[in-house]
């Protein structure tokens, strides 16, 4: 039998487009990569979402394109570096750029799979523009609900501006219900009303970013407010978050778990390829005093950092009978996902700069990818990636470091290795000016 693997690998592999799969593509907001039970965590409980891990193959070493909400969704939508849109897209939109948004120039997964036949639609977190025409209608999704800016009262629906922020299409729909109940029940009618033609659901959660809210937390915002320096929600014990982090982590755990026991009573689980990931690390802590929030778990540092803990995430690819189940440690980036989901899909992706490699040897295979560097950029926060090697400039300072030897970036060993540091440190400028000239493409608001 063992003989016979590779054979079935391989037929799997060449079969994999003669019905094209539906794609299921679900991001959790602000997870760590110690959030999930599958990752190690001895304080959430997620069933489901270690259930989808254990179906299909869980990356050790995948890593978001920023550690940061708009960076990587950019990154992950388009398969480029955010970078190549501009600085703006360093870091996360702000109240101030409501005329701006991703580049229509600029396509997408859901553009992608739209000219291939697919229905597309988003239900979540857009945060790549705060209006129209900024927002997913225009960037190839069918449907959208949900809300525009980084951050929403998951039970009022409001923004840290005191503004409505609950979309149907272009149009503010307000409604009522818990955001990740909302969601998940859209995501249901949606796969229910196209369950005979394949589908794009993107599913980009507020969980488990702030206001912390459980369901049965109370609503903290209300229209008109203003709540840039009172937007964690209502925290009776600042010094311990993690109750309310862990009932959001409940709801979405749920929702996932819902998603796929509809796939498996519609029979679409079979021909449908599931993702599921974050869009950057966990906050540790926050000021001015809130502790113990999210866990990133051997990784240094959170949320806005350059270090692991900032950009290592969980990330698990499903698709039962398809994907052998396993474990890996091959190293993967936001930027893979669009063409994987088009080499899977048959999408054509002729005339497209892509930043990404297609990844569906590895997962049909077990191929071992081609050898690349990754890189980063908040600000004059800066790393790039090399085999086991990282590099980080923070402002001034460089540190190197060996990550299969030192996962936890506890020894700076750029002193010991400056030819290495150098070769990094170019590779690193190279790739800036790469990217600082395709912005310049852009049309600037």
């Amino acid at each position: 039998m063992r003989s016979l693997l590779p054979l079935l690998l391989m037929l799997w592999s060449a079969t994999v487009v003669a019905t094209p799969p539906n794609i299921v593509l679900i991001v959790a907001d602000d997870l760590g990569y110690g959030d999930l039970g599958c990752y190690g965590s001895k304080i959430h409980a997620t069933p489901n979402i270690d259930a989808l891990a254990a179906s299909g193959l869980r990356f050790t070493d995948f890593h978001s394109a920023g550690p940061m909400c708009t960076p990587t969704r950019a990154a992950m939508l388009t398969g480029q570096y955010q970078q190549r849109f501009g600085r703006e897209f360093d870091s996360a939109l702000g109240e101030a750029q409501h005329d701006m948004g991703l580049p229509h120039e600029a396509m997408t997964i859901a553009e992608v799979l739209k000219s291939a036949g697919y229905a597309t639609a988003c239900f979540g977190k857009w945060h790549l523009g705060y209006q129209p025409p900024w927002l997913p209608p225009d960037q190839g999704f069918d449907e959208f609900r949900g809300l525009a800016s980084g951050d929403g009262d998951y039970h009022t629906h409001i923004d840290r501006s005191g503004s409505e922020d609950w979309w149907h299409g272009n149009q503010i729909e307000m409604t009522s219900g818990y955001t990740t109940e909302l969601l998940t029940r859209y995501s249901l009618d949606f796969i229910d009303k196209n369950r005979e033609r394949p589908f794009f659901l993107y599913l980009p959660h507020l969980a488990i970013h702030f206001p912390w809210q459980g369901p049965d937390d109370p609503a903290h915002r209300q229209k008109g407010g203003h709540y840039a320096k009172d937007k964690w929600g209502i925290i009776p014990n600042p010094g311990n978050v993690s109750p309310h982090v862990t009932a959001m982590i409940a709801a979405l755990d749920e929702s996932v778990g819902r998603i796929i026991a509809a796939l498996k009573e519609r029979r679409l689980d079979r021909n449908t390829l599931v993702i599921f990931t974050s869009d950057n690390g966990g906050y540790l802590t926050y000021a001015p005093n809130f502790r113990n929030i999210s866990s990133n778990g051997p990784l240094r540092d959170q949320k806005g950092s350059v270090y692991e803990g900032g950009h290592r995430v969980p990330m698990m690819i499903s698709w039962p009978e398809r994907i052998q189940p396993g474990v890996t440690d091959t190293i993967m980036h936001s930027t893979d996902l669009l063409p994987t989901i088009a080499r899977l899909t048959s999408a054509s992706t002729n005339g497209l700069q892509l930043d990404g490699v297609d990844v569906s040897p590895l997962l049909f295979q077990r191929s071992t990818l081609p050898e690349r560097m990754l890189f980063w950029r908040l600000g004059d926060k800066r790393a790039v990636r090399s085999g086991p090697w990282k590099l980080c400039m923070i402002g001034k300072r460089t540190e190197l470091y060996q990550l299969d030897q030192d996962i936890g970036e506890t020894h700076n060993v750029a002193a010991e290795n400056p030819e290495r540091v150098e070769q990094l440190r170019k590779a690193w400028n190279e790739w800036d000016a790469d990217v600082n000239r395709s912005a310049e493409q852009f049309t600037k608001p």
